[in-house]
């Protein structure tokens, strides 16, 4: 049986934490996760992300963090099974980084639309006002810290709970140096695997042509959520 179910399910590394009706459906099926499918076509949003680069980040660096994520959790549970957790270490660190590679990139698909970008819708565009000084202000941030990021990463927008305010984030390769207790509502992959066929070392230029397929509601959505959770 198929069963979609928030990202939730899996507490990850990346110290974010999902609402459950909130984050981007993870495909569950017979204990194992799955690779859910793009909700646009591998084209979709040329010009500023080409169809050849979707087509290996979808169906193998997201797939490999999927296979990834199911093959630790196994080895996890074989250890519980044995009682030997020689290595629990590593098994430990390949779930934190394919479980938080598997939900980031659940995120970072539907963050993104055809047709996308412009302005964000006016509620949206008030809590970033509020918050993070206004859509321009918010933006130059995201885009320097996206920029920033050393080696392979992410960049993130994310609401924090206990202060009830949006944070601007970064994150080293897919959970390292980033905060607890936060939800994502916005998120740029900035490993080389997701602009370089188009945009070689031009790291800025991917990150400028990026802003034309952003899907504000979706970030609206997940605010709402994470703000009723």
């Amino acid at each position: 049986m198929l069963q979609v179910v928030g990202a939730a399910a899996f507490a990850t590394s990346t110290g974010a934490v999902l609402a459950a009706e909130d984050a981007a459906p993870v495909a569950f099926q017979d204990g194992q996760y799955v690779l859910p499918p793009l909700p646009y076509d591998y084209n979709a949003l040329e010009p500023h992300i080409d169809e050849q680069t979707m087509r290996l980040h979808h169906d193998r660096h997201h797939a490999a963090y999927v296979a990834g994520l199911n093959k630790a959790l196994s080895e996890l549970a074989a250890a519980r099974k044995s009682g030997d957790f020689g290595l629990v270490k590593h098994w430990e660190r390949e779930a934190a980084f394919n479980g938080s590679g598997h939900f980031l990139h659940c995120i970072f698909w539907t963050s993104m639309r055809p047709n996308g970008g412009g302005n964000p819708p006016d509620a949206l565009a008030q809590a970033l006002e509020a918050d993070l000084g206004g859509v321009d202000a918010f933006k130059k941030q995201f885009s320097a810290a996206a920029a920033a990021v050393e080696g392979s990463g992410w960049a993130v927008l994310a609401y924090e709970p206990i202060a009830g305010q949006m944070r601007v984030l970064q994150a080293e390769k897919h959970q390292n140096l980033t905060q607890w207790g936060v939800v994502p509502l916005l998120v740029l992959d900035v490993w080389e695997h997701a602009y370089y066929l188009k945009y070689q070392n031009r790291r800025p230029d991917y990150i400028a042509a990026w802003w034309n397929v952003v899907n504000w509601d979706d970030v609206s959505r997940r605010l709402t959520a994470a703000k009723r959770a």
